[in-house]
């Protein structure tokens, strides 16, 4: 993520189901540093152990929720990419300005309200938000999507920061104009298994 542009620092965090856990990237370890050795196992049915070497991500209860509530998804991957950020900050939804909307299942990218990072409050709105879609935005916060695959999600993490960037440079001199509904279904009818299989590079 760090060399795609979508993250930078510590900032955001990375989950797999494995079982009846999760594996989740540990609080406060810049990316460059990590090594297997310091992923976190969280069960997804109680409340992780705090007090290791290497506690999880702060953000563990949403991925906890998303995984337990979305038993068809795998992997959750949470970013503050400036497109997609800035438009969090605006407290927009991204909607139809492109078909590629598509790939987050439904006709927009929604934004869930502002809470505080790692509460308990800010994970159920964004489990809500995510049981028709695979992404939203998170108010004053950044973004988050969902896969199969750690390699689908990251793949919509890229396509979710791209969208956002056109439909803000749409904005620069004119109004974007919409896809209807109706068109929007197509596209959604159309994708179905559409995205990467697996990942190809070293996650």
């Amino acid at each position: 993520m760090i060399a795609s542009g979508l993250n930078q620092g510590t900032s955001g965090n990375v989950s797999v189901r494995c079982g009846d856990e999760m594996i989740i990237t540990p609080s406060g370890v810049t990316y460059d540093d990590l090594v297997p050795e310091m992923m976190c196992r969280v069960p997804l049915d109680a409340a992780p152990d705090l007090k290791g070497p290497y506690p999880p991500s702060s953000e563990w209860r949403f991925h906890q929720t998303i995984l337990r509530e979305n038993p068809a998804q795998s992997a959750v991957v949470h970013a503050h990419p400036a497109h997609a950020t800035a438009l969090a900050v605006q407290r927009r939804p991204i909607p139809a300005c492109h078909y590629m909307i598509a790939a987050f299942g439904g006709n927009n990218v929604p934004l869930v309200d502002y809470a505080l990072f790692g509460s308990a409050e800010l994970a159920d709105m964004i489990a809500s938000a995510l049981k028709d879609r695979h992404a939203c935005l998170m108010a004053n916060h950044g973004a988050i999507v969902t896969g199969d695959t750690l390699a689908r999600a990251l793949w919509r993490m890229e396509e979710l920061e791209n969208l956002a960037r056109i439909y803000l440079l749409a904005q620069t001199n004119g109004t974007p104009t919409l896809l209807t509904d109706e068109q929007m279904q197509d596209v959604i009818s159309a994708f179905a298994g559409y995205g990467p299989r697996q990942s190809t590079r070293s996650v």
